[in-house]
């Protein structure tokens, strides 16, 4: 069985080519309780208005969670998609880093219920709360 820090170091690598690694997405740690990564705040991921972009929030938040899911799959599934998802914003920024604890709720056979909560990581302020409902899949 992997170390939390061994499955971030593969789940790293393979979101380099993807919306993880155009956001600069870094998994420190996914393991049993959650997943735990950063994103630093760029010129690229913001609004015209100055702040943080919220789908930049959201590309963080989605996709700890859904790699919380991947790694938590139940014997037999080939994979998941998402369901639903929410997100609630309470803050925002302009620079530094934000930071994502995503955490399970329901580990079922054929539903997942992720919670996350991304808050800016020099400050400790809250930006957003976020839950997410992915459909585990199977072979047909």
């Amino acid at each position: 069985m992997m170390t939390p820090e061994e499955n971030a170091a593969r789940f790293n690598q393979a979101g380099e080519s993807g919306l993880p690694g155009l956001v600069g997405m870094t998994v420190h740690a996914i393991g049993e309780s959650g997943v735990d990564a950063v994103m630093p705040v760029t010129p690229a991921l913001m609004a015209p208005n100055g702040f943080l972009h919220a789908a930049s929030v959201i590309a963080l938040a989605d996709s700890c969670c859904g790699y919380g899911t991947m790694a938590s799959l139940p014997e037999g599934a080939t994979g998941f998609t998402t369901l639903e998802l929410k997100s609630n914003f309470l803050g925002t920024a302009r620079e530094g880093e934000v930071e994502c604890k995503a955490t399970p709720v329901h580990r079922g056979r054929t539903t997942q219920i992720w919670d996350a909560q991304v808050r800016h990581r020099e400050s400790g302020k809250t930006i957003a709360l976020f839950r997410c409902t992915q459909m585990i899949l199977y072979p047909r």
